[in-house]
């Protein structure tokens, strides 16, 4: 692997792809595998501090935990990581055990305390997302019939406990308002995922019904802008909650609905990109976090995760031959690493920053390696 350069100022781009992949290898893997994983109570840590060592006593949130385990099994699965396996099958393990059914209902409870038991026992839509994906990631490395087992019965769950009559997914038992994109943008991940890992057409057909909801409901295509809340019907509400790292995020997933489907995308693709683009602070080149659809910036706070599905967006634009999107996603990812990835802790990072630059965040949290560790894949497998 390339040598981490921890102390450069400036990365020359065509070098970005191999630096961010050893640091995945070297460092954030490691990192995680060790203090990210609470070897006496079992599942994975939430966060670790500043310095880089475990909290052990903030709740977990079962999404976190499903995230991880996504993390090693995908790394395992590249041949960055091959212990990622084993890690990958503990934190389901634990994942099975601790969070589904505990109350002796169907579902995934959504928070448990550092000991396991269960926080708070309500069945978000959006934590089942990041289960399915789970699942997916762990039953394309080992072929386990038992997890085909697992992903049969929550998909099962979601289909008789979290239908909504008015399309898409409810928000989670209890039911809530307003509905959200964002868990019906990860169902859509995960059943691509879930057709890759298994080779069912139901799951294709299943990320077909979500593009259909992405089209008639999600996707505004007079402002060429995705909104992130609606009422009850999906009607939308205004003024309208513009993210450009959604933007960013539907980007790339359009073009994975694509290439399992054939279904043509580029121009929703070009769209939503040139929307995202709107809210880039002029300074770093970094996206902010929110914006309303006329491109004002309504938050002017930067956080990681944007960054990473910027990234990913201009990856899927270059792998569809788009001209200059390859040199855009080396940039993004050089901005990446410079802003948020070269931390003191090796394989840790920053997840935001104020308008002046100041982190804003005390921790390292667990939830933002699934964007990175996805972002560095793809960028190895589409750039080199």
């Amino acid at each position: 692997m390339t040598a981490i350069k921890p102390s450069a100022s400036i990365v020359e781009n065509r070098e970005i792809t191999s630096i961010l992949t050893a640091l995945m290898v070297d460092h954030s893997l490691p990192l995680w595998s060790l203090e990210g994983w609470d070897a006496t109570a079992g599942g994975f840590v939430e966060r670790l501090d500043i310095e880089g060592k475990a909290d052990r006593f903030t709740p977990r949130r079962v999404r976190v935990q499903a995230r991880q385990i996504y993390c090693f099994a995908k790394a395992a699965q590249l041949g960055w990581y091959p212990q990622g396996r084993e890690i990958a099958i503990k934190g389901l393990e634990y994942l099975l055990a601790k969070a589904k059914s505990p109350d002796g209902q169907p579902g995934f409870v959504h928070l448990l305390d550092p000991i396991g038991a269960v926080l708070n026992p309500s069945r978000d839509t959006y934590d089942h997302a990041f289960v399915l994906l789970a699942f997916a990631t762990v039953y394309q490395l080992s072929g386990d019939a038992q997890v085909g087992d697992e992903i049969k019965s929550l998909v099962g769950f979601l289909d008789t406990d979290l239908r909504s009559p008015h399309g898409g997914f409810l928000e989670g038992i209890p039911t809530t308002l307003p509905r959200r994109q964002n868990p019906h943008m990860h169902l859509f991940e995960a059943m691509i995922a879930t057709f890759d890992a298994t080779d069912d057409p139901i799951y294709q057909n299943r990320a077909g019904d979500l593009f259909a909801l992405f089209i008639a409901n999600l996707y505004d295509s007079r402002r060429q802008v995705l909104g992130e809340y609606f009422e009850e019907d999906w009607s939308r509400i205004e003024p309208a909650s513009v993210e450009p790292g959604h933007q960013a995020e539907w980007v790339w997933l359009l073009k994975g609905f694509e290439r399992i489907t054939g279904c043509r995308t580029a121009r929703h693709r070009a769209q939503l990109l040139a929307s995202a683009l709107r809210y880039r602070d002029e300074v770093t080149g970094c996206l902010f976090d929110e914006g309303d659809a006329d491109g004002r910036i309504r938050k002017f706070t930067r956080r990681l995760w944007p960054q990473t599905e910027i990234a990913k967006a201009f990856i899927a634009q270059a792998e569809a031959g788009e001209r200059g999107a390859a040199d855009e996603a080396l940039k993004a990812l050089n901005r990446l690493y410079q802003h948020y990835l070269r931390h003191p802790v090796l394989g840790g990072w920053y997840d935001q920053f104020d308008h002046d630059n100041r982190s804003l965040v005390d921790f390292i949290p667990a939830s933002s390696f699934y964007h990175i560790l996805c972002a560095v894949a793809e960028a190895e497998r589409v750039l080199g």
